[in-house]
């Protein structure tokens, strides 16, 4: 999947017009020396060369007027071709490309649509990102419905590339950013999805890395030696506003996994990103601190049942889930916990992004268990596990005193219990800290506390 900065990037229509009279693309003879001529196609498919297209060759494609069948034949068949050059890898079989229009995008996708969950209501609650005044799965609809820019679904190894302009265009660098997914399919396969949100970021930090980072490569050698299709003009956007703080938890992967798998590059070329495949990364912290991965694993944080006979947890396949380093980070950040200006201080060349602060890096593990009442009312027990007893006391310093009630204007109302009176998040919280953990207890009245989780 591709999503742009800001509004994100689209793809465009259902039916694609072939211009009537219009040759079918060519090099571009004027480009190259008089003396120089293309070689001869290879008898056999080569890394660099696809569908008679070598990666180097000059091809007449304008997409001022939208792209004809015989333009996006030699558009996608080119970047192939280039793909196949940086990356090191050969497409073993063709790859089918679609254009459709956001509008159809958003009346007939299904690919990346939210149901209502209370379960996961709870989540984005505790993380501070979605209150009890929306609903999680309208915030992510909205985003996704305007900030897709295309995907490849592998059930039919098919990349949908989605345009906001009246004519079927395609930006070069969302076409080869799926074209690195169905590259990815092809040679590694994808694993089952991860449980947790921290394991999903760590996953995709790997997959969208990978593919984010050669797309930036590709982008490299457009102003440095490639003659490259121009961008439409289109590209803008989908023109829909989105919650920005869940955003940057689904950005996270795009933002931080080039530079991570840069650096396994620079580690041992593309064979130890390639590796990287059979043992992928498993939490957000070895993204962002690619040091981590890959002997750094989360620490066991269990959270044991405290809660009387009025409370449950949810039933279903994992009643669990591990929020991890970037929700931390973002929990802070959109709740100004923390300076907001350290998310424009990238950590490397290929970082869009820095989702590290004092308050979130020292992370260690944590396990979060939504809750639910017979009468229908809701709560949380996050425990959090930190790598020093400084980092622990450094969080929960943040999480009181900057989120709680200097954000959110919480009282305290007894030890280590506070009271956020009105607003999305307004409940009860009671916030302790022992050695190297700190546990949140969630309910909606200082006297339901005890109900989600007994004190001791």
């Amino acid at each position: 999947m591709n999503l742009s900065q800001s509004t994100l990037l689209s793809v465009a229509l259902a039916a694609l017009v072939v211009v009537s009279g219009c040759a079918a693309p060519v090099a571009d003879p004027s480009a190259m020396p008089a003396s120089w001529s293309w070689p001869d196609d290879p008898p056999t498919d080569r890394i660099g060369w696809e569908a008679g297209y070598w990666y180097n060759e000059s091809i007449a494609v304008d997409q001022s007027d939208g792209l004809n069948a015989s333009e996006r034949e030699a558009f996608v068949a080119r970047t192939m071709a280039r793909v196949e050059r940086i990356r090191g890898l050969e497409f073993r079989e063709a790859v089918p490309v679609e254009i459709i229009s956001r509008e159809r995008y958003r009346s007939e996708s299904d690919a990346f649509r939210s149901d209502p969950d209370p379960w996961q209501e709870q989540v984005y609650e505790a993380a501070f990102l979605v209150g009890e005044n929306e609903s999680v799965s309208d915030v992510l609809n909205q985003l996704y419905g305007g900030a897709i820019a295309g995907y490849y679904t592998p059930s039919d190894d098919r990349i949908v590339v989605v345009s906001d302009g009246e004519t079927p265009t395609m930006s070069r660098a969302t076409l080869a950013h799926e074209l690195v997914h169905a590259l990815q399919d092809q040679h590694f396969g994808f694993a089952s999805t991860p449980p947790t949100h921290d394991g999903r970021i760590a996953a995709n930090g790997l997959s969208e890395g990978d593919a984010n980072y050669v797309e930036a490569l590709y982008d490299e050698r457009c102003s440095a030696e490639w003659d490259c299709v121009t961008a439409p003009d289109t590209e803008a956007g989908g023109g829909s506003d989105f919650d920005f703080g869940v955003y940057l938890t689904v950005y996270a992967p795009y933002s931080e996994g080039p530079q991570f798998v840069h650096s396994l590059r620079r580690r041992g070329g593309w064979d130890a990103v390639n590796a990287a495949y059979e043992d992928a990364p498993i939490t957000a912290e070895q993204i962002l601190h690619p040091e981590a991965y890959p002997d750094e694993g989360p620490a066991d944080v269990t959270v044991r049942d405290r809660s009387s006979a009025a409370w449950s947890r949810f039933d279903r396949d994992r009643s669990t889930d591990r929020l991890g380093e970037v929700f931390i980070y973002t929990a802070f950040w959109d709740t100004d916990a923390i300076d907001r200006s350290s998310l424009r201080q990238q950590v490397g060349p290929y970082s869009r992004y820095n989702y590290t602060s004092n308050a979130s890096a020292g992370w260690g593990g944590d396990e979060l268990v939504p809750y639910r009442s017979g009468d229908g009312e809701f709560g949380y027990v996050w425990a959090t596990e930190w790598d020093t007893e400084r980092d622990a006391r450094e969080f929960r310093t943040r999480y009181v005193e900057s989120l709680l009630v200097g954000n959110l204007n919480a009282t305290r109302v007894g030890p280590n219990v506070y009271v956020v009176e009105d607003g999305p998040f307004a409940d009860a919280f009671r916030v302790r800290r022992s050695g190297t953990r700190v546990t949140v207890v969630n309910a909606p009245t200082v006297g339901r506390l005890d109900g989600v989780r007994a004190a001791g």
